[in-house]
């Protein structure tokens, strides 16, 4: 059974340090991504984008809200699911406690799905979840921004993430049967439809910025390029066994034995 290595606290000490250096190093490389990130070019958004709201259809403009920024994030909530996304579920409930400090500083955020806005919703209730979700059912947003794809597309490969993925039954093929029981086969069974139905949505997360009374698309990520918004895994990665994790280990928050 293999075990941990076990020290005396100055050589602890000693670990400690250059692992310090190796964590300034990665924040100052870190901070140097950001400023590469904001550095982008703009382009400008020249379709009226139309979304089912609370407060009825509105555009993307609407979005905003008064404030000069928007952060979108693309939660996989299909039109077919009976759930969301377990994945986009767990990383949404940290959307909660900042919600507050991005508006207060410029920021709007909402999240969009293509699933009706009554189901998103509802599933909103269920979880606790208070932040702004639109359903963009309407028109070609999701499309648009790389995070839906149809049937035609998915039989083609559709391109994700800035590369070209291979056609759906070419992708399954190459992943190992266990891979796709344990990762997206199960996403889908918890979405409540069937794995090429689950992977025509993709996570993701896109900003948009007002300049002179237009809107801009600044920045979009996707994949695990999300990752960093997981606040659960920022916890793992300083835990002792790290994210240790064991297939898809996560369930929506009120899943869990005892919840």
């Amino acid at each position: 059974m293999p075990t941990h290595p076990v020290t005396t606290k100055e050589n602890w000490l000693e670990a400690r340090l250059r692992l310090l250096e190796a964590e300034k190093d990665l924040t100052r490389r870190s901070d140097a991504m950001a400023r590469m990130r904001q550095a982008l070019p703009w382009t400008v958004v020249d379709k009226d984008y139309r979304f089912d709201a609370e407060a009825g259809e509105v555009g993307l403009r609407d979005l905003f809200g008064g404030r000069s920024q928007l952060i979108v994030y693309h939660f996989m909530f299909g039109p077919d699911y009976k759930a969301g996304c377990p994945s986009c579920s767990a990383i949404a409930d940290s959307f909660e406690g900042v919600v507050a400090h991005l508006e207060n500083h410029d920021v709007a955020f909402v999240a969009v799905s293509r699933a009706p806005l009554e189901r998103l919703l509802d599933y909103r209730r269920r979880m606790g979840w208070t932040f702004e979700w639109v359903s963009s059912a309407p028109g070609d947003f999701n499309f648009d921004y790389a995070v839906s794809f149809t049937e035609a597309q998915q039989a083609k490969g559709v391109v994700a993430n800035y590369r070209q993925e291979p056609p759906m039954d070419q992708a399954a093929t190459a992943m190992p049967t266990q891979a796709i029981l344990e990762g997206p086969a199960k996403g889908a069974a918890m979405s409540g439809v069937d794995l090429a139905a689950y992977a025509r949505e993709r996570p993701g997360m896109s900003s948009f910025v007002m300049q002179g009374g237009v809107v801009h698309h600044a920045y979009s990520t996707y994949s695990r390029g999300v990752d960093a918004l997981w606040n659960a895994y920022a916890w793992l990665d300083r835990a002792p066994k790290g994210r240790n994790e064991q297939g898809y280990w996560w369930r929506r928050h009120d899943e869990y034995a005892g919840a």
